[in-house]
Formats: structure tokens, sequence, C-alpha cells
């Protein structure tokens, strides 16, 4: 074992940062996914309720660019949530002005859903806030800080610069 690998008396470094990301947001989402279990909302995603959040406060059906800018997530993101509501029966997609836009809007089905979610969005916020307030610095800053960073120099830039320097030592 090196000096730079995380053995059984020294916590992961920055070489597991996207792994240990992901297990955080798994942890988080399994808690939420959890609450919605106990409403008896299975299958409901977390990821669903920024954009039906967002869909109840517009003034009508929304394209998908306008739920990406809502919710903070990318065109991609935002279509690929969109496509998976539609598929669950909360959302019904039709044609926009331009074919190339697509207007979305909820379903019945998940307008009745929306008291229970918006309760829980409630309960969400101040379990997270409590949640940050455990912690040294307030993740969600940190997290804004990072997408900040990430967009002044994304990481696969990052990575190509340290590998034209070749072998070494990493930087600290």
């Amino acid at each position: 074992m090196t000096s730079d690998s995380p053995g059984p008396h020294r916590s992961p470094g920055p070489e597991l940062l996207g792994t240990r990301l992901r297990h955080l947001l798994d942890r988080l989402e399994a808690g939420v996914e959890a609450v919605y279990t106990d409403l008896g909302m299975d299958g409901f995603r977390p990821r669903y309720t920024p954009v039906a959040r967002a869909l109840t406060a517009a003034p009508g059906p929304c394209s998908i660019r306008e739920l990406a800018q809502a919710t903070g997530v990318t065109h991609s993101a935002a279509s690929q949530t969109v496509a998976q509501m539609a598929k669950d029966g909360l959302v019904v997609l039709a044609p926009g002005d331009d074919a190339r836009r697509r207007m979305v809007r909820l379903t019945p089905e998940a307008e009745q859903l929306l008291p229970a979610l918006n309760a829980e969005w409630e309960a969400t916020s101040a379990a997270a806030a409590e949640f940050e307030a455990e912690l040294p610095y307030p993740l969600s800053r940190l997290i804004g800080e990072a997408l900040e960073a990430l967009d002044r120099r994304p990481m696969r830039q990052r990575i190509a610069d340290r590998a034209a320097l070749g072998p070494g030592p990493a930087a600290v």
C-alpha cells in the first residue's frame, strides 16, 4: 500500500471524490425515497419533485429548457427526468410552437400527489437545514462553489493538465 492509498486508519481523499459523492447522494436519495414509500408513493423518485413543483408554479405547460432552468440541471438531465415521469404517467408531453420544443404538463394523477409532495418538500427542506447545521460548512454552499469551479475549469481539463505533467506525486 502506498502512502496515497486510503488505509484502515486514513480517510479517503480526493482520489475517491466521485465515488464518495455518489455514496452521499445515494444515501440522501434513499432517505427521501423511503419517505415517498411511507406516503404510499412507491416508485416516485426524488428528482421528480423539483419538476412537479416547477410545473405547478408555472402559468401553463413548460418546455424542457424551462424546466432545466427552473430546476438547475442540464437540458439532458431534465429531458431524461421528464421522459421517465411520462413513462410513469406523471406528465404529458405535447409539441410546442416550434417542432423542436416539447411542452410538459402534469397529469391529473400527478396533481393528486401535490399536497403530499408539498408537505414532504417542506419537511425535507427543514431536515436538510438541520443536516447542514451539523456540518462545519454548509454543503449547499460547498456544492455551489464546486460547480462554479468546474464552470471555470472542467474536470476533463484538470485531468488533461495533470496527465501532461507526467507521472509523479499529485499536487496537494
